[in-house]
């Protein structure tokens, strides 16, 4: 008789599976494209140097010792930290559902029924010992544990326990893709403040060259080879050059604050060597293949973990449309008299109970859920094909940037080379008479205005190289 209910219990299980089964929305199916081009738009460079520890990449030990710094105190940095920490715990909360949750009780009471009642009636006619009958209000004391289990029969706790695994491996891709960002925005930043200080310099310098221009155009003057229109148009050069100075000493203040910044400390200077900016020679960076990025660019593995877990909680809500087996056990003492509470057999409780259930008719928000996980997923697949497609672009770039900021370069350090050389050439002329005040003015103009350009020039070499880096995906390792 048993085996046959059991029988006609499965069965109906398995008929209402079926049902639910076949009634399931249809997945949107689309495979994540990994494919990428053999090479970035030029020979094929089998090492890349997101490979190289960022300690050996960059050579420069004030630079190294302000990134040491970052890394342990950046703001960022730290939240991207607890967020692993929340991701860690959610593994062991989706872990513990798979366990049986088991709890303990005591408790007390009084239980009075009415006397004219099925209860009321049994207990004046019982006589709990001979002689001696039920009293009319009747105590409880009881203790005992419960548990209480769900039976992981479609994978549903397992899988959530994965999803929840590759959201833990995802925050971790996080904290790197934040690591190399960060390493790259206080070299970048570094680079920046070495170039104002060196534009500083060149200001001042020039400042110091118009001022003795503007003193030959005064002894001219009284000579009366030049007007005072000379005069004037040399001291409102002088003064120009004196308010861009302080427009660059306010550049330094906020490059170091924006430093100071992602260092995680108050304003102060910043330690650095002021005077071999110009020398500097960028790094040669090796790009790899394009198919490296996969493994070394962070945000492209946090995406394919964000797109694993997705694909998992399709499943779990899958699963949800399947009937759940749920197992419930008991077990204490129960007793109207502490003395008789710890008599055995007498005063011993138990139960076991099994129950299955699952959605037959109104199925509405399961399928909502469902429809959300799905598109959740198609979300994550256009994510991760976003990453990878922006890691080749940004690398694309950066190499074509290299090369072209080389090649200028080497143009604007010819076109220095040639203002320099003009400004005594025109105050040579000037002074013999066969050149006018205003081609010294625009001479010296045009020699500052090329060295700011050079500068800015050396900066922008090595914030690419520091940007190409970054692409490929070094910093973090």
């Amino acid at each position: 008789m048993f085996k046959n209910n059991l029988y006609k219990g499965l069965g109906l299980v398995l008929i209402c599976a079926a049902y639910t089964a076949c009634k399931l929305p249809e997945v949107a199916q689309r495979a994540e494209n990994k494919n990428t081009p053999v090479s970035f738009n030029g020979p094929q460079d089998t090492v890349s140097s997101a490979s190289i520890q960022w300690r050996n990449f960059f050579t420069d030990p004030n630079l190294i010792s302000l990134i040491d710094t970052a890394l342990k105190n950046n703001q960022e940095l730290n939240i991207t930290l607890q967020d692993i920490e929340i991701a860690k715990n959610e593994i062991k909360a989706r872990k513990g559902e798979l366990l049986p949750n088991v709890t303990y009780g005591v408790g007390a009471g009084l239980d009075k029924v009415g006397r004219y009642t099925s209860s009321g009636a049994g207990d004046a006619s019982t006589d709990i010992t001979p002689g001696k009958g039920v009293p009319e209000v009747l105590p409880d004391y009881r203790f005992g544990l419960q548990a209480n289990w769900e039976a992981d029969i479609w994978h549903k706790l397992r899988n959530s326990k994965k999803a929840a695994i590759n959201h833990y491996l995802s925050t971790v891709e996080g904290k790197n893709f934040v690591i190399t960002n960060l390493i790259a925005e206080v070299a970048n930043s570094y680079y920046e403040l070495l170039a104002s200080d060196n534009q500083l310099e060149t200001v001042r310098k020039n400042i110091e060259l118009q001022s003795n221009a503007l003193e030959l155009m005064k002894i001219q003057k009284q000579a009366t080879r030049v007007n005072e229109l000379a005069v004037r148009k040399f001291e409102a050069e002088v003064l120009s050059s004196k308010s861009l100075e302080f427009d660059i000493q306010q550049d330094i203040i906020e490059n170091e604050n924006k430093i100071n910044f992602l260092l995680g400390r108050f304003p102060q200077p910043i330690i650095r060597d002021k005077s071999s900016f110009t020398d500097l020679v960028p790094v040669t960076v090796h790009t790899g293949l394009p198919a490296q990025l996969l493994a070394n660019r962070p945000d492209i593995k946090q995406a394919e973990y964000e797109l694993e877990a997705a694909k998992l909680d399709v499943k779990v809500a899958k699963a949800q449309f399947y009937p759940s087996l749920g197992i419930s056990a008991a077990i204490g003492y129960q007793a109207f008299n502490p003395s008789y509470l710890l008599r055995t057999p007498e005063s011993l409780i138990y139960s076991l109970a099994g129950d299955l259930a699952g959605p037959l008719i109104n199925r509405n928000a399961i399928k909502a859920e469902y429809s959300s996980a799905n598109a959740k997923q198609l979300q994550a697949v256009f994510d991760y094909e976003k990453a990878i497609l922006n890691g080749y672009i940004e690398v694309a770039n950066q190499l074509s940037k290299i090369s072209n900021l080389q090649k200028s370069y080497d143009l604007k350090s010819k076109q220095v080379t040639a203002l320099t050389q003009s400004i005594d050439i025109s105050n040579d002329l000037f002074k013999a008479a066969r050149a006018d005040y205003f081609e010294v003015l625009m001479t010296q103009r045009d020699a500052l205005q090329s060295k700011l350009e050079l500068i800015e020039t050396k900066k922008q070499q090595l914030n690419a190289v520091v940007d190409i880096y970054q692409a490929l995906g070094g910093g973090w390792k």
